[in-house]
């Protein structure tokens, strides 16, 4: 990956404002906007500003150097910059679906997180991971493109992990394939990228109250079990039927900033879209970058009493998840046109059943014909 640029392209700057960086509060730097170098506050480097999404805790800086960010400072650039873009505000032909599923199902478990531990294992708290195959705390994106996967399509090896499940003491993993949708987060379907190689962000954190897991734009409805919904820690019991299973959906951020992979909070880079109207929503000013909306859709096979039900991370309400994309370029570039960008409902093939005058982008074994 390419060393950090000393500029601030493409970035808004303020004529005052306020830095914060993990671990440092209450310090603050003015920059100029007519200059190319601000004033860094302590723990940030001249031409990046730390900057907050609001509504998202923060996350502790990655301050080890490693094979994607050699020099250690959290700042992963992409190559090229994506700049000159405008959030569309443009009206869409009318599209109730603009999605496909990945279909991925459980590979390993370990106290590793590449992203805010590189190159340091057993460092975190135990994770579940999907998808490749290989990812542990010396994956790169590099790493991904040569391991294997257990999502139905080959071409997806993407790295997906989020903190491992207990009841009790006994670790449970979800149950099968795992539901991961990519769905348009703007409501012009139309402006939707795939997404760059090697970007990597984490949603939600693990130091998040109940009241901030609660109202986290990504939150759908909490913890849900039986006909309960809206938990936002684990629910007290579950129906004991053999079809019950503990489901979680939180979607991801869906606006890029164009110019950095990770920041040092890896979640900067990243941002909702914003409300411009009557149920519009768009790419704020300075993340215009329209990317598709993830959204994990995870069955945890456990109910009853769910007093002792735990996360690696605490509470039911600490659930994030994190992801490092590693699709084939083309694999991926061909399910969203056809189906985002088509405003189609599409399955792991990349078929909408409700419109099978379109085609499949996949063949028989989920890869481009």
């Amino acid at each position: 990956m390419p060393r950090r640029s000393r500029t601030l392209t493409g970035l808004l700057l303020f004529t005052s404002l306020t830095l914060t960086t993990a671990g440092v509060a209450g310090i603050a730097a003015t920059a100029n906007a007519s200059t190319d170098k601000p004033v860094a506050a302590a723990g940030t480097h001249a031409g990046h500003a730390a900057y907050s999404m609001p509504g998202m805790p923060g996350m502790a800086a990655s301050t080890k150097a490693s094979g994607d960010d050699p020099d250690g400072d959290g700042y992963i650039m992409a190559d090229p910059p994506v700049t000159g873009v405008t959030p569309s505000m443009e009206v869409p032909p009318s599209a109730y679906f603009h999605e496909f599923q990945a279909k991925c199902a459980p590979t390993h478990t370990a106290p590793d997180d590449p992203i805010v531990y590189p190159g340091q294992p057993g460092k975190s708290h135990d994770h579940t991971f999907m998808g490749n195959t290989t990812t542990n705390a010396y994956t790169t994106a590099a790493s991904l493109e040569t391991g294997d996967t257990t999502c139905l399509a080959p071409g997806d090896k993407s790295g997906y992990w989020m903190p491992s499940l207990f009841n009790g003491e006994q670790k449970i993993l979800p149950e099968g394939v795992q539901t991961i949708y990519y769905k348009s987060g703007v409501t012009d379907y139309r402006s939707v990228r795939p997404f760059p190689k090697g970007l990597r962000y984490v949603v939600g954190s693990p130091m998040q109250t109940q009241d901030e897991f609660k109202n986290l734009k990504g939150t759908v409805e909490g913890w849900e079990c039986g006909e309960s919904f809206k938990n936002y820690d684990f629910p007290a019991s579950c129906p004991t039927s053999r079809d019950t299973y503990l489901n979680l959906r939180l979607q991801a951020p869906s606006c890029w900033d164009g110019i950095h992979l990770d920041t040092p909070d890896h979640k900067s880079h990243m941002a909702y879209p914003v409300a411009g109207g009557a149920n519009y929503n768009s790419c704020p000013a300075d993340h215009p970058v329209a990317l598709p909306m993830i959204e994990f859709k995870m069955a945890w096979p456990v109910n009853g009493n769910m007093s002792q039900v735990k996360l690696a991370s605490g509470k039911g309400f600490s659930f994030h998840y994190d992801f490092m994309n590693g699709w084939d370029a083309a694999t991926l570039d061909a399910m969203v046109t056809h189906c985002v960008k088509g405003g189609l409902q599409c399955d792991p093939h990349g078929y909408d059943e409700n419109h099978p005058e379109k085609g499949a982008v996949l063949n028989g074994d989920y890869e481009l014909p």
